[in-house]
């Protein structure tokens, strides 16, 4: 689980339950800090697009569900049938490095972002960086589960390379 922190920190599992820090986005990873930039900062070798996609969670209140929406978004509308000739290896070595934006403090089960995808290999640790919006949706509905009136917004980026 994801946990967002205060000053734009991230923390939360990667593989196996392991904790992992990820750093607030500036414009590249965490690479990008120590003048490692371009697809290596990525984990990848060759970056082919990059995908973008927003989730909410209107009632309720669920940070995650928003964050899988938001992933679900980024991708759903793409069919991607030249990756077996484009990609070293095809989908089995297809990279995909995810980073997502959400509002601060929230909880994010990383788990179920890792079951938004397919296939392809995802390069840990997923960016979880403060960004998104926490909006007002009007009314609170507790047979919804919802605790307070707060819509929870959350942005995805999804870069495909190998």
């Amino acid at each position: 689980v994801m946990v967002m922190g205060g000053r734009g920190r991230a923390f939360g599992g990667g593989r196996g339950g392991a904790m992992s820090a990820a750093m607030p986005f500036d414009g590249g990873s965490d690479a990008t800090a120590t003048g490692l930039g371009g697809p290596q900062a990525l984990g990848m070798t060759q970056v082919l697009f990059v995908e973008v996609g927003m989730g909410a969670d209107q009632h309720g209140q669920d940070a995650t569900k928003a964050a899988v929406r938001a992933c679900r978004n980024a991708i759903e509308f793409n069919s991607i049938p030249s990756i077996r000739a484009i990609v070293p290896g095809g989908y089995d070595a297809m990279k995909l490095h995810i980073q997502i934006g959400a509002p601060e403090g929230a909880k994010i089960d990383l788990a179920k972002v890792r079951a938004v995808f397919p296939y392809g290999n995802i390069v840990d640790p997923i960016d979880v960086c403060v960004g998104g919006l926490l909006a007002k949706s009007g009314i609170a509905i507790p047979e919804m589960g919802d605790k307070n009136d707060d819509f929870v917004i959350c942005v995805a980026s999804v870069t495909v390379g190998y």
